[in-house]
């Protein structure tokens, strides 16, 4: 079998640099918040391998794409335009996607704004989030001490400044600290204190990182480390959070779809450990979600598992994706 290539595909007005391998359907991975590419690179050769044409670009604002500086140029929109005018650049009528983290959540809309392109959609980590009430940042957790960390990423240049002085040991912490390992870590010091701090919140002083490295998660390598240190060593971090500076313009500009409902077929994977698991309402929309994806096959939760749920178990999410797969009609 053919080991996985690269190009630079234009779409939508910029230039994506993509990871592809293999020969059939398409199906498409789109990655989340700090990663690249790269994080699926255990899936990549297990679908060509099974038979489908693999395709993960480095999304908008990452790793070797186009960065625009402006921040309206990252809204839900210019992601979805970005993917469709991916689709029509491989020459592809439709595809499966599947996506973690912000990826996840960009997979959920392209597959239920644009169901003639996305014929089935896979969810790592985030559920499905019908829109809410109110703009999103005014409903976040802050106190006088601390800030849900959403909150943290709104102002140009706070967290980039503090994410860009050591991208090796940014990466390196986000990784452990979101991963099973790091979440178990956490767990059992709060036991032994006896207090709790809020899920994602970060101190108004001294930043998100901690002031020393933590030790490397077992799932990942130096090498694989390295890689993701020195994407964001060339890149930065301003276009990844971009993503998160447009979630009060998202819910503005999605309101004439609000109600539309996920209507292909879809598989939600998570692990019982991710923090996105345990904010607040996140087991309700979990057990709710038929209700906005009424063709949810599964909803499969992996023990012991944090955030990265395709680097930390990617024999478990490739088999099954692979399965949902199989199972949907050609």
């Amino acid at each position: 079998m053919s080991k996985p290539t690269e190009r630079i595909i234009k779409t939508n007005g910029i230039s994506l640099h993509v990871v592809e391998q293999g020969e059939g359907p398409l199906v498409l991975l789109c990655h989340g918040f700090p990663e690249c590419s790269y994080s699926w690179r255990h899936q990549i050769e297990a679908l060509a391998a099974a038979g489908f044409h693999a395709v993960a670009p480095d999304m908008r604002g990452y790793g070797k794409s186009d960065r625009p500086e402006a921040i309206d140029q990252y809204t839900m929109f210019h992601m979805v335009g970005d993917l469709v005018g991916l689709l029509d650049a491989l020459e592809a009528a439709t595809a499966v996607i599947i996506g973690h983290d912000w990826g996840a959540a960009i997979a959920w809309q392209a597959a239920r704004l644009r169901p003639d392109r996305f014929r089935a959609v896979v969810s790592l980590s985030v559920p499905y989030r019908p829109r809410g009430p109110a703009r999103p940042t005014s409903l976040m957790p802050q106190t006088a001490d601390a800030q849900f960390y959403q909150l943290y990423f709104q102002e140009p240049g706070v967290a980039e400044a503090e994410f860009e002085k050591d991208p090796r040991l940014t990466s390196l912490a986000m990784l452990f600290g979101g991963s099973g390992e790091g979440v178990a870590a956490i767990r059992a010091m709060t036991a032994n204190s006896g207090s709790a701090p809020g899920v994602g919140m970060v101190p108004r002083t001294g930043g998100w990182l901690p002031s020393s490295a933590p030790p490397l998660p077992s799932w990942l390598s130096e090498a694989e480390l390295d890689v993701y240190a020195g994407e964001f060593a060339r890149s930065g971090f301003r276009g990844p959070l971009n993503y998160y500076r447009n979630v009060d313009r998202n819910w503005e500009l999605m309101a004439a779809f609000d109600g539309t409902k996920v209507t292909v077929p879809a598989l939600y994977i998570a692990g019982d450990h991710d923090m996105v698991v345990a904010f607040p309402n996140s087991a309700e929309l979990i057990a709710n979600m038929k209700q906005s994806v009424p063709q949810l096959r599964d909803t499969r939760m992996l023990p012991g598992c944090g955030h990265w749920t395709q680097q930390e178990r990617p024999a478990e999410v490739n088999a099954a994706i692979i399965e949902f797969l199989r199972s949907l009609p050609n």
